[in-house]
């Protein structure tokens, strides 16, 4: 995962140009990273795009969800197309999830719906510096 975190070949065939680089076969990456999918090492695996610097906006979120609801307010959040991802915390606001949208007035727009759909309150924390945090999985 280390290799591939630091850039991903775009070309027609990118698994094979990655695999090669860290010696292993095209069939074994897409076999494996399937295997860490699956089992859930990994949750996603493919691009991260800026959308502040392609015109967009991204907020991080928090709602405060009784327990008795939280999976059906999971799947009311999650089948929103402007949710990144979504995790529980062991805090009173118990749901966190990042917004991510075309144009910034439209994160508005989205926690509304999300507040009309769950009718629960949606704590809005918009970004107020950026940090990058490098992550190398150890092996």
């Amino acid at each position: 995962m280390n290799a591939l975190q630091a850039g991903f070949p775009v070309l027609a065939r990118p698994y094979a140009a990655a695999a090669k680089a860290i010696g292993m076969a095209e069939a074994e990456l897409i076999t494996r990273l399937g295997r860490m999918l699956d089992d859930g090492t990994l949750t996603r695996f493919g691009p991260m795009f800026d959308a502040e610097a392609i015109g967009g906006a991204f907020c991080l979120c928090a709602m405060q969800v009784p327990a008795d609801r939280f999976d059906g307010v999971v799947a009311i959040v999650n089948a929103m197309p402007e949710v990144a991802h979504n995790y529980e915390r062991a805090h009173p606001l118990n749901m966190w999830f990042v917004l991510a949208t075309e144009r910034p007035e439209l994160i508005d727009v989205a926690v509304a719906r999300i507040e009309r759909a769950t009718g629960l309150a949606v704590v809005a924390l918009p970004k107020e510096a950026e940090y990058f945090i490098g992550l190398r999985l150890a092996a």
